[in-house]
């Protein structure tokens, strides 16, 4: 009896070595990851307005889409993004295309589109009321506060859902935008 317990405990031991050396996939998201994902896309919205006023609006595009496919998650499927200042028939934006026309204009497919990014914005910051995280999602709602060149400050609220791809990298598949209800 005792020679199977050892077997078993030796099988068990190799079984647990081969488990330690394999590949672990971990796609947690924590709170300091989507903090620096608003960061980074409040830092990226100035820089593309910034971008846009000094070196033009090709400039501003080439930004725009290196942004949007490192903080979007087009290349993973439909993104559910509801941007600020849009009207039907294209409140919504799921495609690439869409979201980069919203975001600097220049696409004769989005004839309304004229640039939200190349406003002039001169600073961004996000306020959480509140984020949710589930494990391999996070939720956040809040306000983004964007100031323009003349220092007038817009306020929108903005909830962002974020998933981690194959890499690892935290993606925005929800991003819905609105200007705060001003009542009667």
């Amino acid at each position: 009896m005792k020679a199977l317990h050892f077997v078993a405990s030796a099988l068990t031991l190799a079984a647990l070595s081969s488990a330690a050396s394999a590949t672990v996939v971990n796609r947690a998201i924590t709170e300091a990851e989507v903090l620096a994902a608003q960061a980074g896309w409040c830092k990226a919205l100035v820089d593309i307005s910034q971008t846009g006023e000094k070196s033009g609006p090709a400039a501003a595009k080439a930004l725009a889409e290196k942004v949007i496919d490192g903080a979007y998650g087009y290349q993973m499927g439909a993104v559910l993004f509801k941007p600020t200042l849009t009207v039907v028939p294209q409140t919504f934006r799921t495609t690439r295309a869409g979201a980069l026309a919203y975001f600097v204009g220049g696409d004769s497919n989005f004839p309304k589109d004229t640039g939200f990014a190349l406003k002039g914005w001169t600073q961004c910051q996000s306020k959480n009321a509140a984020v949710f995280i589930t494990g391999d999602s996070a939720t956040s709602m809040g306000n983004v506060m964007i100031t323009n060149k003349s220092g007038a400050v817009t306020t929108v609220d903005k909830t962002w859902k974020y998933v981690k791809d194959d890499a690892g990298n935290l993606r925005i598949v929800v991003h819905h935008s609105s200007l705060p209800y001003a009542g009667n």
